[in-house]
């Protein structure tokens, strides 16, 4: 089968095009024949990075990168129950750890995925993956009914999806993105906007109860000021790869996911606990019943994807540079 492999860590050029066996099924997993993938920060983050690619897939090299798939099933392990050949499905295989996605077949345990909507293309089915699971599991537990929300870079592959899930439980939803993507948001369902580079955003925002944050630092911190006594700010993890954080973990048996969440700076924390505001992280995981959740979002219509990007699986390496620029609205992806 083709697949993109990568043997060391560095540019683009090193995403090889090249063809490999298909993999081996273990008895509780699906040989999923690829129809499209999404690309996440996290897939540019661990290739440019040694000490990451070597954290998730050690000497395993060539390594295959990928977490998000969608596709149709076109083997099945003795033990799986809840997919026979033929199905379409979806979901994040094997995160955090090796989804080795970016391939023509993919393996995936049965419950990493779901059936994908009648309704829905492969292209949007891959773009509900990695970033709806993360907005799911961030919001779903956490806010409730007319809490009022900020969430910031809505524009972006989670936060858009974010907006939505957070409407559809019944927030109350301010986010953050340029004057262009304002529209773009608002037809999300955010109920206010604030475009973050003409406006501060402690000028027009207090009383918060939840803060869905994705970039850390000074963000973060100004975020702290605008939620209520006992409301909550969930951060997502930025990897940390450099060789002393990754040679510590290593001698202390630190595993991967304890190494991607980042700890608080001492300023966040303290400034955290004075205002009495929970600062918490979470990494997301792959889970079936959370991919069955978003099923159902998609075909009901609560939950659509917005793709603003499409690659051939030969230019997968341009789909990496255009996400790598930051300039990506919503998801980009690579098609087979």
């Amino acid at each position: 089968m083709k697949a993109i492999t990568i043997a060391q860590a560095g540019g683009v050029e090193n995403l090889i095009l090249t063809t490999v066996e298909k993999p081996v099924l273990k008895e509780n997993e699906v040989l999923v024949e690829t129809k499209a993938i999404s690309i996440n920060p996290v897939d540019f983050k661990i290739r440019s990075a040694e000490p990451g690619l070597n954290m998730m897939y050690g000497e395993q090299r060539p390594a295959i990168l990928g977490w998000d798939i969608s596709g149709t099933v076109s083997q099945i392990g003795n033990k799986v129950t809840n997919f026979k050949v033929g199905d379409n499905v979806f979901g994040m295989v094997n995160f955090p750890g090796n989804g080795a996605a970016y391939a023509e077949f993919v393996a995936s345990p049965e419950d990493h995925l779901a059936k994908m909507p009648k309704n829905i293309s492969f292209e949007d089915a891959a773009a509900a993956t990695l970033a709806a699971l993360t907005a799911l599991q961030v919001l779903e537990t956490r806010i409730k009914k007319d809490d009022r929300i900020l969430i910031h870079a809505g524009s972006g592959g989670v936060g858009h999806f974010a907006i939505q899930i957070a409407k559809a439980m019944g927030a109350y939803v301010i986010t953050t993105s340029s004057a262009k993507n304002k529209e773009l948001v608002m037809g999300f369902g955010a109920d206010e906007h604030i475009d973050y580079t003409t406006q501060k955003i402690e000028e027009v925002v207090s009383d918060l109860d939840f803060v869905f944050d994705m970039f850390n630092g000074d963000i973060l911190l100004k975020s702290i000021g605008l939620v209520k006594s006992g409301g909550t700010i969930m951060s997502l993890p930025t990897p940390d790869f450099s060789d002393e954080i990754t040679t510590l973990a290593k001698e202390r048996n630190v595993n991967v996911t304890n190494l991607l969440v980042q700890s608080s700076s001492d300023e966040i924390t303290t400034l955290a606990k004075e205002r009495n505001v929970n600062v918490t992280n979470l990494l997301v995981q792959s889970s079936a019943k959370d991919m069955h959740t978003l099923s159902k979002m998609l075909e009901d219509g609560t939950l659509t994807s917005h793709v603003s990007e499409t690659f051939s699986f030969e230019d997968l390496n341009k789909a990496h540079k255009h996400l790598e620029s930051g300039r990506t609205v919503g998801k980009v992806i690579v098609k087979l």
